[in-house]
């Protein structure tokens, strides 16, 4: 699958989280999408990302999470979007959805599609 197959099917993925999100009661914003290389080399040199992110890639969001109007700035209440998104993974496709929460740093607001072994 290339890139550009991956971009259009994160496109179509992402309109689901949201759908599902709205199904839920939960209001989302945008993060960050797109990022500039040079973004995220700054980023990485500062601690707070990593240099070849999938934000580059256009193949990661940032979302911001309200429930009944209050930001939500912990993970716990990210956990059902990110298991809705994992589960529309299709492994067979090499379309492999990442959820930030699963990540060490616990980045919970990002979701992602994995290409060449990069979430």
């Amino acid at each position: 699958m290339t890139l550009g197959d991956l971009q259009r099917r994160f496109t179509v993925l992402v309109g689901r989280l949201i759908a599902f999100a709205d199904a839920q009661g939960y209001e989302l914003t945008f993060g960050e999408a797109y990022r500039t290389p040079e973004q995220a080399a700054w980023d990485a040199s500062h601690g707070t990302g990593i240099a070849h992110s999938e934000h580059c890639l256009r193949l990661a969001v940032d979302f911001n999470l309200f429930v009944e109007g209050k930001y939500q700035s912990t993970p716990a209440p990210y956990a059902p979007l990110g298991a809705f998104w994992k589960s529309q993974s299709d492994i067979a496709n090499a379309i492999i959805c990442c959820w930030g929460g699963d990540f060490a740093t616990k980045d919970a607001n990002h979701f992602s599609l994995q290409f060449q072994g990069v979430k």
